[in-house]
Order: structure tokens, then sequence, then C-alpha cells
């Protein structure tokens, strides 16, 4: 039987993982750059043991997601997310910037968030593909010039 937390308790929860993934993954800044990181990559400092400390913290936003009644494709992301920063936090010498830069628990808090507006009829507002557009407006236009002087030869 699936949970059915109060929109309360879902606020609650994602105020807790709010927390706990900014302790985890952007607590500290590298001074004058935009580089952030947290403790797990501080932990996976400790080659294995620490990765696989940092993959046991991880679970908890998996377990908060369980808790709220997140459905199966949602926590199998949330896994792969973990697994992902895992196995790349094993990698030697660039293990622990990716596992700084990839933030595993901040991606699975947003998975979560996205999850739970959707399940409340909140439809989470996306931004105009603006360097999309941009970038494929550029592209018809090289190829539209290319094809002009095929043809006019």
């Amino acid at each position: 039987m699936k949970p059915n937390p109060s929109n309360e308790q879902l606020r609650k929860t994602l105020s807790r993982l709010d927390t706990f993934s900014y302790y985890t993954d952007s607590n500290f800044r590298i001074p004058f750059t935009r580089v952030r990181f947290g403790l797990s990559p501080l932990i996976g400092l400790f080659p294995v043991i620490g990765d696989f400390a940092g993959l046991i913290l991880s679970l908890y936003v998996l377990y908060e997601a369980r808790k709220v009644g997140a459905d199966g494709i949602v926590q199998r992301k949330m896994i792969r997310n973990m697994l992902i920063e895992f196995f790349g936090g094993l990698l030697p010498l660039v293990g622990d910037a990716f596992d700084a830069l990839y933030k595993a628990n901040t991606r699975n808090t947003e998975l979560l968030r996205v999850y739970l507006k959707k399940e409340l009829g909140e439809v989470p507002r996306t931004p105009f593909p603006w360097f999309t557009l941009l970038w494929l407006s550029l592209l018809l236009l090289v190829l539209s010039i290319l094809i002009y002087r095929l043809i006019a030869g």
C-alpha cells in the first residue's frame, strides 16, 4: 500500500533532504571560485572505505523517498545516481573531483521534488531552451549556406 503523506510532511521531508544534500554536496566553497563541495568528497578521500561510506550516506535520500511513496522509476534513477557517484569516486586521482562535481544527493533530492510536484498536480516550470534554439538556428543557417553553394555551384 502506497503511503499518503500530507503536504506538510512532504515539505518537511524536502527541507530535511535539502539540508542533508547541502552538507554532503555543497557545504564548502573553494575561495575565489564557484566550485562547491561537501562532506561526501571529503569522506571519499579515504580509498574505497570512504566511497562506500558516502554510498551508505546517500541511502538516506532513497529511504526518505520510499517513505513518501516515490514510485519505482524515481527510486531506480536515484540508485543509478548513487552508483554513478560511487564507481566514479573509485577512479584513481580523478575520483574525488568527480565525487565533488557529480553531487548525487542533490540530484536525488531534486528528482524527488519534481516527482512530488507532479503527484500534487503542480507542473514544474521548465525554462525556455534558448541555447538549443540558438544552436539549431546556427546549424540551419550553416546547412542552408552549404546547400545553396552546392546548388549554385
